[in-house]
Formats: C-alpha cells, structure tokens, sequence
C-alpha cells in the first residue's frame, strides 16, 4: 500500500493525456480480457467489480446483498459499458466508460488535495494519476 496525494485536477490531467490513459486503461482491459478474445465477456467483467468488492462492502465492512439483487447490478454495469448491444465490451466501450468513471472521480475529489492509501495494484487507474502528476513535478 502507498499513500498518495491526489485532487480532480490530478485524475483530470492524466484522463486527458490520452496516450497514458489509453495505455493504462488497455492494459487494464488486457488483465481482464482472460481468454484473450479481444472483447470482455459478461463474466469477465462481473469477476473484476466483484474482486473490487465495491459492492459487497460499506466503508470495508460486509454488507448483505442478495444474489438477485447482485445480478440485476452487475448486468446494469454491464449494459453501460456495452453501448452497442453487442453482448460484449470491445476495447473502445472499455476505454469510453473507463474515462466517464475517472471524470466522475475527479468531479468528486474537487480541486482541494487529499491524502489516499491505494494498494499496490498495477492496474489502479488512480495510482497511474498519481504516478504521471509526479513524474510532472519531477522534471519541472
């Protein structure tokens, strides 16, 4: 775990740097994408936000969700991420939803800095922002 410190402006800047975004992000989609098909499956997807346990959890203590109502929110999240119908997410959805969840974080950080604790995760779009701000101020 490491502790950063971010703000809108920070996750802004790297949404808006599309080369690291869209690298970070189809990375990301590559670490999902398990059987290599190019696209991510209903279950690919689902088995990423459950390993997140952002549902499952309120300020990291166990909630009760029954599974019907668990399955009515991942097939929700899944029909958002795929805009075409398809019955899969292609890299494009990925990347297009990826960025609206980023700005909405951003949005909700503000422009006043917060410490954060984020784990060592080397797909954590959050740590990529964090990581690009530094190397910024670095080289100033």
């Amino acid at each position: 775990m490491g502790v950063v410190v971010i703000d809108g402006t920070t996750v802004r800047d790297f949404v808006n740097d599309d080369a690291h975004f869209n690298k970070s992000v189809d990375e990301q989609f590559t670490a999902l994408d398990t059987n290599n098909d190019g696209v991510l499956s209903r279950s690919e997807l689902r088995t990423a936000f459950e390993s997140m346990r952002l549902i499952e959890t309120h300020f990291g203590i166990d909630v009760a969700t029954s599974p019907e109502e668990l399955k009515k929110l991942y097939d929700s999240i899944f029909e958002r991420f795929d805009g075409d119908g398809s019955g899969d997410v292609d890299k494009n959805e990925f990347r297009s939803e990826m960025k609206k969840i980023m700005l909405a974080i951003a949005d909700g950080l503000g422009s006043f800095p917060i410490q954060m604790v984020l784990e060592d995760d080397d797909n954590s779009l959050l740590q990529k922002a964090a990581d690009l701000e530094a190397s910024k101020t670095a080289a100033a």
